[in-house]
């Protein structure tokens, strides 16, 4: 099982160290044209955005989560991957706020954090997209966007600044659908998709999670969400993405973060790992007695 060092060129966009001995503003990344956002933030430091540390989480006399270790840093995507019931979602729920942490330490830009409920870590800069989507079908995109944080103008809906910030936003995206006027229900998944990640950049976070974004999408609407995972990684941002398709893991992730039964079962480089080195990990065939024999040789060899 490979560990490997952290993927050079990763930053925190808040950190210091810029060329001057100031931060870089994220704003200026997110202006950049794509690509060039990770070379200039080479610049700036090499602490993760987030860093869990031996992060632990029970339900009563179930372990869901035990010493979970995982850094993100920002331009990077990060794939979790594990079985069903490896707990990938707990974790996920545990960024988000949903399930506050038992043991362990949260660290936010190098600085232990508290997230107990979903609001602290909106705070913080985490955007998180369920599988659900959680989006209302008979309403227009921009209302979507908009949604629990609609502009006002006078005491009214704004809705000539909300229509214009959302076709500026999907642009900056380079999201294509036929209007941001037309009702959710007549996009196709991979829009509806799109939009939804489109909706949590409004509050400019710096780690966006995606929970099996390309679930139950056909092939054409598939590439256009892992378009979009990639375009969020050129501009900047941290990306969680969980996945059970391995095709989908390899073409976007950076590296990828195994979860079995709760714990860590192997962080590896995408480009030097193979599927099947992955695939053993999270079904446990390294696991055996041969690997179990081998690892007691080593440890009495090194007494």
């Amino acid at each position: 099982m490979r560990k490997p060092s952290g993927r050079p060129g990763s930053i925190s966009p808040a950190a210091p160290a810029g060329r001057a001995g100031r931060p870089t503003p994220l704003s200026f990344l997110h202006n950049l044209p794509p690509g060039q956002a990770a070379k200039e933030m080479v610049h700036v430091s090499a602490t993760p955005v987030l860093a869990l540390r031996g992060v632990s989480k029970r339900f009563g006399a179930v372990q869901a989560l035990t010493d979970v270790e995982l850094e993100v840093h920002a331009g990077e995507v990060v794939a979790l991957v594990g079985d069903n019931g490896a707990g990938k979602s707990t974790l996920v729920k545990t960024i988000a706020g949903v399930h506050p942490i038992d043991d362990g330490v949260i660290e936010w830009e190098g600085r232990p954090v508290s997230i107990s409920k979903p609001h602290d870590a909106q705070n913080l800069g985490i955007a998180t997209v369920y599988q659900d989507l959680a989006l209302c079908d008979n309403i227009d995109v921009v209302g979507n966007l908009f949604l629990g944080r609609e502009l006002k103008k006078r005491g009214i809906l704004d809705e000539v600044e909300m229509e214009r910030r959302a076709r500026e936003l999907l642009t900056t995206l380079s999201i294509r659908i036929p209007s941001v006027r037309i009702p959710i229900a007549s996009l196709s998944g991979g829009q509806r998709q799109t939009v939804a990640i489109a909706r949590s950049m409004l509050g400019e976070p710096k780690l966006v999670i995606l929970d099996e974004p390309t679930a139950a999408l056909g092939v054409e609407q598939t590439a256009q969400v892992l378009d979009l995972v990639e375009r969020l990684r050129e501009r900047g941002h941290a990306v969680i993405l969980i996945s059970h398709n391995m095709a989908d893991v390899k073409a976007v992730a950076d590296k990828v973060a195994v979860l079995r039964l709760g714990r860590n079962n192997g962080v590896f480089e995408v480009k030097s790992t193979s599927q099947e080195e992955i695939i053993s990990a999270i079904t446990g065939a390294t696991d055996n007695a041969v690997t179990r024999r081998a690892a007691r040789t080593n440890g009495e060899a090194q007494k």
